[in-house]
């Protein structure tokens, strides 16, 4: 099996000692992204600008992989608080509009550098 890290300067650098993803064969498991922009900086405003800006961190990454989202087949969303929940689904699903991904969504106590949402997601590159 080969395993290659993937990397992108169109998303945030890890904050840790990770990657971005890792692709090994025809799998890339994308670490969770969190609201930062590219150049490492908090995106402004809410829970609706923090899922727009993790949907596009985790393209960015998926892309740099030669993959894009109708290849995920799972996701796991980590909200720090449920109630959130409505906004993020909406998001979310303009991004799925055909054979959307397993999912979990779970509420956690706390998030890196005190966000609201963190996503990850398993992708199938050449599906």
């Amino acid at each position: 099996m080969e395993i290659n890290s993937i990397s992108t300067e169109l998303a945030p650098a890890a904050i840790g000692p990770y990657s971005q993803a890792i692709k090994a064969d025809n799998l890339l498991f994308c670490s969770g992204q969190i609201p930062l922009l590219p150049d490492g900086s908090m995106v402004k405003g809410g829970i609706r600008e923090q899922t727009l800006q993790v949907m596009a961190n985790l393209k960015a990454v998926i892309e740099a992989a030669g993959g894009s989202f109708a290849q995920i087949v799972k996701t796991t969303i980590y909200l720090i608080d449920l109630s959130d929940f409505a906004v993020v689904n909406e998001i979310y699903g303009e991004n799925f509009t055909e054979n959307p991904p397993a999912r979990a969504t779970v509420q956690v106590a706390a998030l890196p550098k005190g966000v609201q949402i963190e996503i990850d997601a398993i992708v199938a590159l050449g599906a």
